[in-house]
């Protein structure tokens, strides 16, 4: 592949990029729903008042690596932590569980939105269930925690230095679980389970820091710690290739349960990521060398979460040895799709759209070659877009295995 297609490929993949992103308008609903929910539990007659309740993203959302569904009748969910600065002094786990979700519930609204029974973790409100606009159709998991008086501080620091690693565990958070043996009795925080997405987010914005787009503001990573960031449409190249990983995955395996899961996907992408400027080569050599990031212990896998080496993401491939096997299928998989993709010398954009269409779906890929094609509209032909335009050639195919998908689209 010659500099010009490397430049021009590297192009498509980042239109790519930002037709998986969530429009501005989902985003700004989701943004404008939680933080009326965070804003009900901290009014001056909620029971929480006093705990200065207070909701903030995390997962892909924080990370700026979620995704549109494939199926556009499909919910967008959302991971939110409900933050208590502190609890009364007798509360157990399960008392600041059912505090979070009493208050929710006294909502004439959100008293019909709510899942039940509630989630291990988490309470979950159901947005637009009957609604024919999927705009309007996500739901909410919030996960209630603990924090100490200082963590806003303490995270607001660390967030503001990428490169001192060291406070990653200054960030964790205590929060509920319902299969703890000491969901019910325990009231010293101290024993409960801890989590740390914020700690997680840090490394992972670590991990982006190593590589950028030149010239352009990029996603803001400060923004990405509060109540109500802001909607960016610039990202860093290792959110790029999350994204893209994760379409990949989600149309192999649509519909399915036991697909690989996102932190896993993510966790092993930001490890393998080794900072390169441009889309193509970082997903090639993150595809290439992720597998390297798994151990196998005694017959058992482990992909340790960075910022909590006790923790294993893999840990239900022992129980459910599919998820184990369809995570290797699916790398597998996308390893050969980026490997040819990467080897390619001539290539019609017939085939170029038909090879996007396998990995990513015809929804994305008619969109992203529509939209490509209207913007090189004065550069090209009646067939095939020339040299000048986005460097790939010929008329001839390459021949692709099926996809052997697990869904329909």
């Amino acid at each position: 592949m010659t500099r010009e297609q490397l430049e021009k490929l590297n192009e498509i993949f980042g239109e790519l990029g930002k037709s998986l992103d969530i429009t501005e308008t989902q985003y700004n609903a989701l943004a404008k729903s939680y933080q009326a929910v965070g804003s009900w539990l901290s009014e001056n007659d909620s029971s929480l008042k006093t705990y200065t309740p207070e909701i903030l993203p995390q997962g892909s959302f924080m990370l700026g690596t979620m995704i549109r569904p494939i199926n556009d009748s499909d919910d967008l969910d959302i991971d939110l932590v409900c933050q208590l600065t502190g609890k009364y002094a007798l509360w157990t786990q399960k008392d600041v569980k059912m505090a979070v979700g009493d208050r929710i519930q006294q909502h004439s609204m959100y008293k019909g939105m709510l899942q039940r029974p509630d989630g291990r973790r988490c309470w979950t409100l159901l947005y637009g269930e009957s609604s024919d606009d999927s705009q309007r159709k996500y739901h909410m998991d919030i996960l209630p925690c603990i924090i100490d008086n200082n963590y806003k501080i303490i995270l607001e620091n660390a967030f503001s230095n990428l490169s001192d690693m060291q406070s990653l565990d200054d960030l964790a958070i205590r929060i509920t679980d319902k299969k703890l043996y000491n969901y019910t009795t325990e009231n010293n925080p101290k024993f409960w389970l801890k989590s740390n997405p914020f700690g997680y987010a840090k490394w992972f914005f670590n991990r982006c820091s190593l590589g950028y787009v030149k010239d352009e503001k990029l996603f803001s990573i400060n923004e990405s710690i509060k109540p109500l960031p802001k909607y960016s449409s610039k990202k860093y190249i290792l959110q790029r290739i999350v994204q893209i990983l994760k379409r990949h995955r989600d149309v192999m395996f649509n519909g399915d349960n036991d697909k690989p899961i996102s932190i896993i996907i993510t966790t092993l992408a930001a490890y393998a990521y080794n900072g390169e400027y441009n889309l193509v080569d970082g997903l090639s050599n993150v595809v290439n060398k992720m597998e390297k990031f798994i151990r196998v212990t005694n017959g058992n896998y482990v992909i340790s979460n960075p910022v909590n080496t006790e923790e294993n993401f893999a840990d239900k491939w022992v129980g459910n040895p599919k998820k184990r096997d369809n995570f290797y299928k699916w790398l597998n998989k996308v390893k050969e799709d980026v490997n040819l993709m990467c080897n390619l010398s001539n290539i019609s954009m017939d085939v170029l759209t038909e090879f996007f269409t396998q990995m990513f779906g015809e929804n994305i890929a008619k969109e992203l070659f529509n939209n490509y094609a209207l913007k090189y509209k004065d550069q090209r032909d009646s067939n095939f877009l020339s040299v000048s335009s986005i460097g790939i050639l010929g008329k001839e195919g390459i021949k692709m295995k099926p996809h052997n998908f697990y869904g329909k689209e």
